[in-house]
């Protein structure tokens, strides 16, 4: 009894001073969204402005788009001749239009026959002598000439009659198609010169001033989104057992009264080096964990991002080897 008594006391002296786990340095965070342009145009139209509560799909600014107006409506008009090209094709030819093809065919076959017959007369008097042969060989290429003319009327005409072969058809389908595929990429391209919020959020920041001409690709607003914010914070090494995804946590923000309650969301599996704000005494030299804690109080949602923070978080119970 004598050796159990002190040891006990010792026992109970070191758990009473057990040092409270480290403090967790960090950022308070919120999801950020941020809509590029699509093209290089002058801002005609801002609908908001910072620190605004937006629903998703609600206007935010509005690029110009006479530019692509213009391309649109070509597009259209070409989308248009495709369709008038490839229903004719359907259709066949008109009536009219083979009656016209019969008469051109009709008149030059009258001009085979009198060129036939010129070249019947030429050759009777070149046989007497009476004309120089120059005269036969004039009448015999007209003959010719006129006979070709013919022949092209009469392919013309019996193409006509045969209708429009299946390869034209796809032909004028494919047209068709790609001048459709252009129009809808130029509609939606369109579209996305009005800025719209893609989803429930606050306005952060709009680097752009009515009249600017952003650069394609620039982020033309920053949206803060999710229902609330969370608390990017670093685990050290040695508490990293310790910790697991659901543990409760208390975060205090700078320049905040009170403290808020959180939840681990996450904490990456892979170390890095410690961030310089989050150095403090022995932990400089140690690798970190990524770690995020949602913050579950109502109040939270109106915190700013950016602002630096320390949490704590209450560690579950050491996992046990096999």
């Amino acid at each position: 009894m004598r050796v159990l008594v002190p040891a006990a006391i010792v026992f109970l002296l070191a758990a009473c001073t057990r040092s409270p786990p480290p403090a967790l340095l960090g950022t308070l965070e919120w999801e950020r969204i941020g809509v590029s342009a699509e093209a290089s145009e002058p801002i005609l139209r801002i609908e908001v402005k910072e620190g605004d509560q937006v629903r998703e799909g609600t206007p935010i600014l509005s690029l110009d788009s006479r530019r692509i107006d213009a391309q649109l409506a070509q597009a259209q008009a070409q989308m248009r001749h495709a369709e008038a090209v490839l229903a004719e094709l359907r259709k066949g030819t008109r009536a009219e239009t083979i009656d016209a093809a019969r008469a051109t065919l009709a008149g030059a076959d009258a001009t085979v026959a009198n060129a036939r017959r010129e070249r019947e007369r030429i050759a009777d008097v070149r046989a007497r002598g009476l004309v120089a042969q120059a005269d036969l060989d004039r009448a015999t290429t007209a003959l010719r000439t006129a006979q070709a003319q013919a022949g092209s009327a009469r392919a013309n005409l019996v193409e006509l009659l045969n209708g429009a072969r299946i390869e034209d058809i796809e032909q004028a389908q494919a047209t068709l198609a790609a001048a459709e595929a252009t129009t809808e990429h130029l509609r939606l391209s369109r579209a996305r010169l009005d800025v719209r919020a893609p989803r429930d959020g606050r306005i952060d920041a709009l680097p752009f001033r009515l009249g600017d001409q952003p650069p394609i690709g620039a982020v033309v607003v920053s949206l803060l989104a999710g229902s609330a914010p969370y608390a990017r914070v670093y685990v050290p090494a040695s508490e990293r057992a310790g910790l697991d995804e659901g543990a409760a946590c208390r975060v205090e923000v700078e320049g905040v009264a009170g403290t808020f309650a959180a939840t681990l969301r996450s904490i990456r599996s892979d170390p890095a080096f410690t961030p310089y704000y989050a150095l403090a005494g022995d932990d400089a030299s140690r690798l970190a964990f990524r770690a995020e804690l949602v913050l579950t109080d109502a109040s939270a949602t109106a915190l700013p991002a950016g602002l630096p923070l320390r949490a704590e978080c209450a560690p579950g119970p050491p996992a046990q080897a096999e």
